[in-house]
């Protein structure tokens, strides 16, 4: 477990604060989304996931809805899956579906920055691996979700995109997670901050 006075409750306060005053300031944003989805696709606005947090304790994941209401399926989406609904693409290109975890930063879930959290299966299977990158927050960006923007293009070169996930991306994913956890500290996750909304605002 990361031992600096960031990590035991600098960086707690700083999310705490941080996702209060972005919801406040998105409010106006968040409820135009969650309108657009009712009128477009009507059913439930938020799509809810168990995924693998702190300490492996598992927590609800929310997301704006992107793919129809009567769903179901693979746990990953590749490019082109036709699930995804034509709002629900422009969601994903600029990251708007992610800001109701702001919901899970403000609740503890979440961290603003850290390893992108991942659904029960697919940690198991590398579990000795999480045993490490679970000893902090999941986050809702870090430096694998910057490299990574266009994991849904990446997967669909691949014949079995949920193989190519498991044997090729996960285990990349999880080599940049330990680099985020051996140098985190403010001025990391500032800088991963601005990086992200530096590459959603050139998108």
């Amino acid at each position: 477990m990361p031992a600096s006075a960031y990590a035991r409750g600098g960086k707690r306060a700083f999310d705490f604060v941080a996702a209060l005053a972005g919801l406040l300031i998105l409010a106006p944003v968040l409820a135009g989304v969650a309108l657009a989805i009712a009128v477009l696709d009507p059913g439930p606005v938020f799509f809810r996931q168990t995924r693998v947090g702190l300490g492996f304790k598992p927590f609800r994941l929310f997301k704006f809805r992107t793919m129809r209401a009567a769903g179901g399926g693979p746990e990953i989406t590749a490019g082109g899956d036709p699930r995804v609904t034509p709002l629900g693409r422009l969601l994903r290109k600029t990251k708007l579906d992610e800001l109701p975890q702001l919901l899970n930063v403000l609740a503890g879930d979440m961290s603003l920055v850290g390893p992108r959290p991942e659904v029960p299966k697919y940690v198991e299977l590398f579990r000795e691996d999480y045993a490490l990158v679970l000893s902090v927050r999941p986050g809702i960006t870090d430096y694998a979700a910057i490299e990574y923007r266009d994991e849904e293009a990446i997967l669909k070169t691949f014949a079995d995109p949920e193989k190519g996930y498991i044997d090729k991306v996960l285990p990349e994913k999880i080599k940049i997670y330990r680099r985020y956890l051996a140098g985190m500290s403010f001025a990391t996750d500032v800088k991963i901050i601005a990086a992200t909304l530096w590459r959603i605002g050139g998108s």
